[in-house]
């Protein structure tokens, strides 16, 4: 049997008294794109951060391309790529100098590296701004540029929160499809996203976790026919006990209209 690529087993995190996960354990083949969905403060962010090396006081068996990384190794780290949900980025520096830096953080020749990130820049359509500092970028521009920075060194494992966060929609068809392409040549993809319908059109598998715990798991289609609900939209909201969406709603347009 192939290894997984991750790995989690019984894992927990608290931050002081507050139990943040509680038990998750899960196993990705290679070559899955996962849909990690769930409400703010369910844990997700939490789990990525342990998957990459970022927090290590947690409890449970974690491994990454079948490398254990409590034992301190950065090795797998050389496989993965990360789009973080709110991105520190280097905006004084040019897209050139930007996403050379992080391909030879990666081990990358720097001639390759920019031959590669000019190419990716001109397949999204702004190869006119890769000498110009990030500073004057639009938010669709900048995320363009993390979507490339994060696949540069072409990764096992790819990590994404909110990637599509400002891309305008052909864009988003485009990634869409490249995801779609990475799977099949057997990359894993882990998806972090409030976006259900995206996440139900390329998940082949979703999990849903709520209050640091999994309370679905399986392919769209499986989850529909557990809840009897037509959307994941619809399915999430029954499995978290959120059904207040449109009282709120009716609320928020009648405190408007006065």
């Amino acid at each position: 049997m192939e290894e997984a690529a991750i790995a989690i087993g019984d894992l927990y995190m608290s931050y002081g008294e507050k139990q943040v996960i509680n038990g998750i354990s899960i196993q990705v083949p290679k070559g899955q794109i996962i849909g990690y969905i769930g409400p703010n403060g369910a844990g997700k962010s939490t789990t990525v951060k342990i998957l990459l090396g970022l927090i290590n006081n947690y409890k449970g068996s974690v491994k990454v391309l079948g490398e254990d990384i409590s034992n301190g190794s950065v090795e797998y780290k050389r496989k993965i790529g990360y789009v973080p949900e709110t991105a520190e980025i280097f905006d004084n520096l040019t897209a050139r100098e930007y996403i050379t830096f992080l391909g030879q953080m990666y081990g990358m020749d720097y001639e390759e590296t920019d031959k590669k990130a000019l190419k990716l820049m001109e397949l999204f359509g702004i190869q006119q701004v890769y000498d110009s500092r990030i500073t004057s970028y639009s938010k669709g521009m900048k995320q363009k540029v993390l979507l490339i920075s994060s696949l540069i060194h072409n990764p096992e494992v790819l990590f994404l929160d909110e990637p599509l966060s400002g891309l305008d929609a052909n864009s988003v068809m485009v990634f869409k499809e490249i995801m779609s392409h990475l799977a099949e040549q057997g990359k894993t993809i882990f998806y972090s996203s409030h976006i259900m319908e995206v996440v139900e059109k390329i998940s082949h598998r979703i999990i849903l976790i709520n209050n640091g715990s999994i309370v679905a798991d399986g392919t769209f289609q499986q989850l529909k026919e557990q809840s009897k609900e037509g959307s994941l939209e619809d399915i999430f909201n029954q499995l978290t006990g959120f059904d207040k969406h449109k009282q709120l709603a009716g609320e928020f347009v009648d405190v408007i209209g006065g």
